[in-house]
């Protein structure tokens, strides 16, 4: 408290007034603003406190693009927003943050946050900072001029006021927004060892917006890609996922790869874009991603992962076959290796593994087209998801175009087109010879698993 009394005597310690453009400037009108954000702005607003809408939304808004999400930044605290705001909480560390609930929508309110704030205050969290510059806890709150100043990219420093619908930009950000072009606020070098996961997010929000990254900040990045290698695992998962579910997948993994990004950050990655045979199939599961994305439908982390690292389960599978295994039980162990490997560098949540199994379960029995076999596999709950993946090996030259196309025809087919398309039934001694496949499957890989 006594920090914080003594900084607002003293004032910030660098500071920028705001070029304020009015409506007719950037024609973002508060009808734009989710009716949540406004809400907890005029809360704030009305208990005496500023309150701005602010980063993304404002920066998407002006390109003409609709928000994902509305965020808040004010001069109260966490814990005065919380006491002004019943249906809220507090959440965080390292960065002490309110989400706000109203139905099914949160809002996220970020208190102003200092600039090169004094050492730790215990009693208020404090900023702790690594010898190398890497800040671990950053919970020092400032002003407004500061909290624009300690932001990443100018685009994302923009706060629009809805009362007085103004758009407050303190670094340029409108016209880098105009001009496209992505330019970290500060010195780059110092702001990278600050959060490594910047240079991410460059790459991210270069893909996303279709943005040439400002010189300057581009140039440290290649040179400073090892210092994510001290980012928490799963930090680095959220980030991945906000990139390959953006709906601009495609061009964030190749943004990641010319800046020098992708070895060593996302794993299952670094052998498939070193591997032109793998590519193909890569950038057809990429493609199928980021069209259900546009299409506003659902894209699952589990069925990417699964996408990523199928080359790698079918060599950890093809190795305990090669050792003696049995088929179907070398399958599950290898599954278990594939998914513990790549959980070490990529801390993905466990509660995906069921998912990723079935859909690698599945593939094999997408060759058995006789008998009551089909039938049973169009019953099956993972069905789609697993014939989905089949259609991406098809495309990617992983399995055979025919298989795909049947299955396609298949499902969609009444009873009698469907009966016409099963493969001829087994004569007489049919059971025997399916035993002695049943024995012989046992002792081989399944057929048709790309190498």
């Amino acid at each position: 408290m006594i920090t914080r009394l003594l900084r607002k005597l003293i004032g910030p310690r660098r500071t920028k007034a705001p070029r304020i453009l009015p409506l007719a400037e950037h024609g973002i009108s508060r009808e734009h603003i989710s009716p949540c954000a406004l809400r907890v702005a005029r809360l704030l607003r009305e208990a005496g406190y500023s309150a701005f809408i602010v980063g993304g939304a404002v920066r998407d808004l002006l390109l003409g693009r609709e928000p994902k999400d509305f965020d808040v930044a004010t001069n109260a605290t966490p814990d005065e927003i919380r006491a002004l705001i019943r249906r809220s909480r507090v959440i965080g560390r390292r960065f002490r943050i309110v989400h706000v609930y109203c139905g099914g929508e949160t809002v996220e309110v970020t208190t102003f946050r200092a600039v090169n704030p004094p050492a730790e205050d215990e009693e208020e969290g404090g900023r702790v900072t690594a010898e190398d510059g890497l800040i671990l806890r950053d919970n020092v709150f400032g002003t407004h001029e500061e909290d624009a100043l300690r932001r990443d990219f100018t685009v994302n420093a923009l706060y629009y006021d809805p009362d007085r619908q103004e758009v407050w930009d303190f670094h340029g950000g409108v016209e880098d927004a105009r001009r496209r072009v992505l330019r970290m606020i500060g010195d780059p070098v110092t702001r990278y060892k600050e959060d490594p996961v910047r240079m991410l997010r460059a790459a991210r929000f270069a893909a996303k917006l279709d943005f040439h990254i400002d010189p300057a900040t581009r140039a440290p990045i290649a040179r400073l890609a090892p210092l994510l290698a001290r980012i928490p695992a799963a930090r680095l998962y959220d980030e991945m996922m906000k990139l390959l579910l953006s709906g601009h997948a495609e061009r964030g993994v190749r943004q990641l790869r010319a800046e020098g990004l992708h070895h060593g950050i996302l794993p299952m990655l670094d052998a498939i874009l070193d591997d032109p045979a793998r590519q193909a199939f890569l950038h057809a599961a990429l493609h199928d991603t980021d069209e259900r994305v546009r299409r506003g439908q659902n894209a699952s982390p589990a069925f990417l992962l699964a996408a990523l690292l199928w080359f790698d389960f079918q060599a950890a599978w093809r190795r305990r076959i090669e050792a003696g295994e049995p088929n179907h039980p070398a399958m599950h162990a290898a599954m278990e290796d594939t998914l513990t490997a790549q959980r070490e560098r990529f801390a993905f949540p466990r509660r995906l593994d069921g998912m990723i199994k079935e859909v690698w379960q599945l593939q094999p029995r997408f060759e058995q087209r006789s008998g009551a076999r089909p039938l049973r596999l169009l019953a099956h709950p993972r069905f789609r998801a697993g014939y989905d993946f089949l259609v991406i090996r098809a495309r990617g030259g992983d399995a055979p175009q025919e298989l795909a196309d049947w299955w396609t025809r298949f499902q969609d087919a009444d009873e009698a087109t469907r009966a016409q398309m099963l493969l001829p039934a087994q004569g007489q001694g049919g059971r025997r010879r399916r035993r002695r496949r049943r024995r012989a499957a046992a002792a081989e890989p399944a057929p048709a698993l790309a190498g």
